[in-house]
């Protein structure tokens, strides 16, 4: 099994915390969700390290270990950073990456796809953002929960705002809230320690709601897509697929019962197995 490597790297005029697999190609890069982390594809890490490909994980810039964002418009900062990845894994390896992402990371590797100046294997939108009209920041802002972690008249200790956004997360992302595996939790709220971060990641989200009034030009994509949705998605409901499918009629479509937001997490198995069939596709195709 290859070891997983944690380091720092910056791309795109960010630093940022990176998970790394060494191993065969085409390399994976791998983007999150909104405050969400590169932690969030330890159980994919997992699963592609005993399979030996090769793989990378970053914080995205605004998010987790990563540098804050500048000021401006959020989604062309994403995707330089996440340019400036694809082009280093590319780099180091010879071989054009897949860009894989879930919600926010979706429509940044979404967007990738469009790029004439970058060549990529492959994109693997998971449940992207930017379909439709973003309803997932109104549901995460009105969450009771997050509500009263913002009003709270006194300062609360680091285990009440982690537990706190950990029922929250259960709650939101996962169909099966119960089901959802305490060290996953504890790996996504690692990053929500107080409420000055919380109340951070929240104005990021107002900043980005304007820019996702379907920021794509779809009919631009030209490298192949494997989409993959949870069917029971409370957050960006699978219906947003059809849009992709009619621009892009060739895509491969993996849709996953009771499954929620996170395919990664809650159904990693299957998310892996059809992401590995997807990296193989081409070198199939060409035999």
């Amino acid at each position: 099994m290859e070891p997983l490597i944690e380091h720092r790297l910056k791309l795109g005029g960010f630093s940022t915390r990176a998970l790394e697999l060494e191993g065969d190609g085409p390399p994976l890069l791998l983007l999150h969700g909104f405050a969400d982390s590169a932690d969030t594809w330890r159980l994919t890490l997992d699963r592609l390290g005993r399979a030996g490909r090769r793989a990378l994980a970053l914080d995205m810039p605004g998010f987790a270990a990563a540098d804050r964002l500048g000021r401006g418009a959020v989604l062309p900062q994403l995707d330089a950073f996440a340019a400036a990845a694809a082009a280093h894994l590319a780099d180091e390896t010879g071989e054009a990456p897949i860009v894989a992402g879930n919600s926010l990371g979706g429509c940044v590797a979404l967007r990738l796809g469009e790029r004439e100046d970058l060549e990529l294997a492959g994109i693997v939108p998971v449940a992207p953002a930017g379909l439709e009209h973003p309803a997932w920041f109104r549901i995460i802002e009105s969450a009771p929960l997050v509500r009263m972690l913002l009003v709270s008249p006194v300062p609360l200790p680091e285990r009440v705002v982690r537990g706190a956004v950990g029922a929250a997360y259960r709650q939101l992302a996962f169909a099966r809230p119960r089901a959802a595996a305490r060290e996953v939790v504890a790996s996504f709220t690692r990053h929500h320690r107080d409420r000055r971060a919380v109340a951070r990641y929240l104005d990021t989200g107002r900043r980005l709601m304007p820019e996702l009034a379907f920021p794509f030009r779809l009919e631009q994509v030209r490298c192949p897509v494997l989409l993959v949705w949870g069917e029971r998605d409370r957050m960006v409901p699978a219906r947003g697929s059809r849009r992709i499918i009619d621009a892009l009629p060739d895509t491969t479509y993996e849709l996953i019962e009771d499954c929620g937001h996170c395919p990664q997490v809650e159904e990693p198995d299957r998310f892996v197995r059809v992401l590995l069939e997807f990296a193989a596709a081409p070198a199939q195709r060409a035999a």
